[in-house]
């Protein structure tokens, strides 16, 4: 039976070193590699035990505001009044694997509206036509008069891949970012969850004031998927561009928010499925 391996985990490190075995064609050598940190995040509120979530260690306090966003607990940074990791001995910040938020609206109806919402969408997901039209209920469409060139899309593609930096060490990360309608990087994040990195960009740009977010681009690493949609849809994001092909309720959502999805945004071309009113079609029209 094979010694247990126990990694040797910095506190707050994205990626951690592994020697590997490494098979080549006929080769094998042990090389040095990184694996993508996971672990576990618990989330307090007023101090109390709340919920868990996996993630990759860095900016939790965006994971955990975004988060708290998109599920409608809290609309702006002026709702939160504490949020951070809980001091250590010597007085600073701990970088464990707690974080506590004090909210300035009621605790008890916040902790309730958050504990339906996290039990509904981890038990069967907010199911089909009804989830979408309880979000549009609570949500309303989207009203931008944004357009992006065919052009920007390869590019702001190229800018993500380049700008990964633990992925390009790990090969195990989703990064997430978000542009202006120029194709200039405002912010980016890495994470193990897609969602993780989503509820990262959204809660960085609400803790600093730059929200809504309606004159922005999201770019997502894999594919564009149900939550992806609703987290962006609730930040008011009227574009989002997926490396992969989104989810059939992606693009429901797409259509339900006034959303422009593009997907398969690789090799220098992509596909859009909702709202191409947004991407301009100068290179598409007869000479």
């Amino acid at each position: 039976m094979s010694p247990e391996i126990v990694l040797d985990v910095t506190p707050g490190a994205a990626a951690v070193p592994l020697s590997v075995l490494k098979i080549r064609d006929d080769a094998a050598t042990e090389a040095p590699d990184h694996l993508a940190v996971e672990e576990p995040l618990e989330i307090r509120l007023g101090g109390m035990a709340f919920t868990v979530t996996m993630r990759t260690p860095g900016h939790d306090e965006d994971l955990v505001a975004g988060l708290l966003h998109a599920e409608g607990v809290i609309r702006s940074a002026e709702s939160i009044d504490v949020i951070g990791h809980y001091r250590g001995p010597d007085g600073k910040p701990d970088a464990g694997n707690v974080i506590n938020v004090i909210l300035k609206a009621d605790l008890h109806v916040a902790r309730e509206r958050l504990r339906r919402s996290l039990v509904s969408s981890s038990a069967c997901g907010v199911c089909g036509k009804v989830s979408i039209e309880a979000i549009r209920t609570a949500t309303a469409p989207l009203v931008s008069t944004a357009t992006v060139a065919p052009a920007l899309f390869p590019r702001i593609a190229a800018t993500l891949a380049a700008a990964q930096p633990t992925f390009q060490r790990t090969g195990g990360l989703h990064a997430a970012a978000l542009f202006d309608l120029e194709g200039r990087l405002l912010v980016l994040r890495e994470d193990v969850g897609r969602h993780n990195a989503v509820d990262k960009v959204v809660g960085h740009m609400l803790r600093t004031g730059d929200f809504p977010l309606a004159d922005c681009i999201l770019m997502v690493s894999g594919r564009a998927s149900f939550e992806i949609m609703q987290k962006a849809w609730s930040a008011r994001i009227p574009v989002v561009a997926a490396v992969s092909a989104p989810s059939s309720m992606a693009v429901q959502v797409a259509q339900a928010a006034g959303m422009t999805l593009v997907g398969f945004l690789r090799g220098g071309g992509f596909n859009v499925y909702a709202g191409a009113h947004r991407v301009t079609t100068a290179l598409l029209e007869p000479a």
